[in-house]
Order: C-alpha cells, then structure tokens, then sequence
C-alpha cells in the first residue's frame, strides 16, 4: 500500500482534525476571557493561583479526548512536510505585529496553537510504542536530559533570558518565547508563560499511550476511551497533566523555574509501577 499524499488524510480524520481545531480555538478564547477576568482580582492568593491554573489544565485535558486520529500509513517525508508546516504557523504568528486588546487575543490564539501542535505531535509519537515497558528507557532519558539541560545546557541560559525579559518586558521576547505555553493567572495584565510545548507533548504521549494499551488513566472516572463512546467530556484527569499541573504549581510557589518533564517521567514511572504490583497482587 503506497503511503498517502502529504494532504490527504482519512475523511474520519478530516473530521477529528476539525474537531482539534475548533476545541482549540474554544480553549484559546477562554483563557482569553479568563484573563480578562483575573485583572478583577487584587489579592493573588496562592489558592487563588492553584485555582487559575487547574482550571485551565483540566480544560486542556478534555482536549485530550479528541485526540483519536486513527493511523494511517505515513512516510518520513509527510512528517516532515508538516512539522515544517505548523513550525512555520507558530513563527508568523509571532510576527504579527498586535498591542493592547488584540495582544492578549493573539497571544492566547498562540498559546492554543502551541497546545494543538503538541496535541498531535504527542499522538503520533506514541504509535510508536509497542511494548509497556518501553516507557522505562524514554522516562530514565527524558529525565536525565531535561535535567542536565536545566542544570547545564540550554534551558538553563533560555531560563536566563526568560527572567531578564520579565524584569524589563520592553525589551524584545527572547525567541524561546515562541514555543511557552501562557495561561491566564489572578491579578495579572496579560498571560504569563507557564510551561513549554515539549511538556504538553509527553503529557499527550502518556495519555495516548494508555489508551492505546486499555489502561485506564483517568483519576476521576472511566477511561477516556470509554467516555468518548458515552459522549460524556468533561470527566477526564488523567494523571500525565495532574503530573503537569503539579510541576507548575511547584514552580510558581517556589518562585524559581522548575522543570516539568523529569517530574512528570517520574510520577507515570511511580504510577504505571503501582498499577504493575497491584495485578500481580491480583493475579
């Protein structure tokens, strides 16, 4: 079978590819709208803040949900094509020039793009894995780099450049900026950066990944598989973004920049390892 042209995806997918992109734009408007509404707040209590940011990961998370591309066979070139695609998507979109109101909108519009690429970058990473247990080497890998880069390499010098442009945001946004993801947070003119776009892209991956192999990852209910065929969204936590949402909470308490990949790693290698005793206890 001769893989399919760069364009051309299933007529199921053209429709669960809209679907992403419609639920996207929704997400991006309510961050939007809940900035807005944020700058009502004067006090920025840290429940307050936990509030913000929960919110706006669990309606990220019913994202997920729609995330059910079926596969199709694909060349290395079609990865390609559209990498450089959306790569190109979120660079212009930084380059349009906007201020005030239609600042805030863009920047959410960004933020919402960030989330989609990551969305169905994660999905197609995961068709990849075959095994469970393929998912110890990438964790041990991700946390190790991650943190050698946090401690060493480059996050450390884009971390930098981050703080210097928060203390004199006159200056021109360092180009790391392109690729933060920004949510909406109490007391606050604008969006602010939370997290990057590779830690929503494992997020998604995990979440894949446990679908893909019948585990049930959602920590309030039935699995998302389940809850799609019953048409009830809005009752999915899997624990890839309560991973997420922990790392940033973290982070913003602290005060200090934490990375949120060796976390998240370590969380899905604790809980697939729980999982893993309690069958045998079982069995």
């Amino acid at each position: 079978m001769m893989p399919l042209p760069f364009t051309s995806f299933s007529r199921e997918n053209r429709r669960l590819l809209l679907l992403l992109i419609a639920s996207h734009l929704l997400w991006s408007g309510g961050i939007f709208a809940l900035s807005w509404s944020g700058r009502l707040f004067t006090s920025t209590s840290p429940w307050l803040v936990v509030a913000f940011i929960a919110l706006q990961l669990y309606a990220a998370a019913q994202l997920l949900l729609l995330a059910l591309l079926h596969p199709e066979e694909r060349s290395r070139g079609f990865y390609f094509f559209w990498g450089v695609i959306l790569g190109l998507s979120i660079w212009l979109l930084n380059q349009l020039p906007a201020s005030g109101l239609w600042h805030e909108l863009l920047t959410a519009i960004r933020s919402g793009l960030l989330l989609l690429v990551a969305t169905v970058t994660g999905a197609a990473l995961a068709r990849y894995i075959h095994r469970l247990w393929e998912l110890v080497p990438i964790c041990v890998v991700m946390t190790l780099a991650d943190f050698a880069s946090w401690r060493y390499g480059p996050t450390a010098a884009f971390t930098a450049q981050i703080e210097a442009h928060r203390q004199t945001p006159t200056s021109p946004p360092p180009l790391v900026d392109m690729i933060l993801i920004k949510l909406a947070a109490p007391g606050t003119a604008g969006l602010v950066p939370l997290f990057g776009i590779s830690d929503w892209i494992m997020v998604v991956f995990f979440a894949i990944v446990a679908r893909r192999f019948g585990i049930n990852d959602n920590l309030i209910g039935a699995a998302g598989e389940s809850l799609v065929q019953q048409g009830k969204l809005g009752r999915y936590l899997p624990v890839s973004v309560v991973a997420l949402g922990l790392a940033t909470i973290l982070a913003q308490a602290t005060g200090r920049f934490i990375p949120a990949l060796p976390l998240i790693a370590l969380i899905m290698l604790f809980w697939y390892a729980c999982r893993y005793l309690r069958q045998r206890r079982r069995a």
